[in-house]
């Protein structure tokens, strides 16, 4: 939302209890001390990463979904004033352009278990994951939370298994495969069908 004039919104400031990541490890959002969450692009993650961390209290400009408890930033002031702004990304000439820097993270093989804390949520509100009490952040394409609401709730037992990373910021995981146990995981389908059961 690069075409947005952050100082025309409502700026919220709060502290940053955690960074949330995708699954090439980028950092993409936060959750906030206050309960609620914050989106912004991935290219940003470089730069978010080098001027916050957890504690720090933060100023966001961003619009927020009717169905989430989420800013989708468009601007991140810093404790020391720097503006983090999103003016889109970086243009890319070749698809190797845009593709080398995600490709510095080693992909794996991952499968965690564990108690629901939090649904994540996309820019638009929509669900794209969970977070694990454990701390491992899942990931999954936006149909999977329609077919399967029962699942993905906070509080619910949940196993995963999939492609991410682990790194020493975060362990996250695209998940290929979802259940209430590592014996009941069911393979998610790669586009929207009839409810699947896990």
């Amino acid at each position: 939302m690069h075409w947005i004039n952050p100082d025309s919104l409502v700026p919220v400031t709060c502290e940053v209890k955690r960074f949330l990541f995708n699954s090439r490890g980028e950092a993409d959002g936060l959750i906030l001390t206050n309960g609620a969450a914050a989106h912004f692009p991935p290219h940003l993650s470089e730069e978010v990463l080098a001027h916050v961390g957890p504690g720090d209290r933060v100023t966001l400009y961003g619009v927020r979904p009717r169905s989430a408890e989420l800013i989708a930033c468009v601007a991140i002031d810093t404790p020391e004033g720097v503006r983090i702004d999103d003016r889109g990304p970086p243009p890319a000439k070749t698809k190797k352009d845009r593709d080398g820097p995600r490709a510095k993270v080693k992909t794996l093989r991952l499968e965690a278990r564990g108690t629901v804390e939090r649904l994540l949520h996309g820019p638009k509100g929509e669900i794209r994951g969970v977070l694990l009490e454990e701390g491992e952040i899942v990931r999954f394409p936006r149909h999977v939370a329609d077919a399967l609401p029962d699942l993905l709730a906070a509080g619910e037992e949940l196993a995963v298994r999939g492609i991410g990373v682990k790194t020493h910021l975060a362990t996250v995981i695209e998940a290929t495969e979802l259940g209430r146990s590592t014996h009941a995981l069911k393979r998610i389908p790669s586009k929207p069908k009839a409810r699947f059961h896990g």
